[in-house]
């Protein structure tokens, strides 16, 4: 894995609305500074980076990021109390055909 999606995911899950207008900065800086596309490996640990919201937007380009990576990223459907994000990166794979969603049927 990349030392810049290392540090990343090292910084654990995106912070709430919260979160300082810094550590916003630095979570958008660390992320821009990860290049496209991303390995399996790579997609798979940022989608554990998912915090409680969207983090002012910051939750699109990281879950626009990890679609650069092979797909699906998530083979199995997430947990009904998992992250929102998790959820929605199941739906986007369902709906382009990646993986089927055998509890709608």
């Amino acid at each position: 894995m990349r030392t810049e999606v290392q540090a990343f995911v090292a910084d654990g899950p995106l912070p709430d609305w919260d979160a300082s207008e810094d550590e916003i900065d630095r979570r958008c800086s660390r992320l821009d500074s990860i290049a496209k596309p991303v390995t399996r490996a790579e997609a798979l640990a940022l989608a554990n980076c998912f915090g409680p919201d969207d983090c002012y937007g910051v939750a699109w380009p990281l879950l626009h990021l990890i679609e650069t990576g092979p797909n699906p990223v998530l083979t199995t459907k997430p947990a009904p109390d998992d992250n929102e994000w998790r959820h929605r990166l199941w739906k986007r794979a369902v709906n382009a055909g990646l993986v089927q969603d055998d509890s709608t049927h």
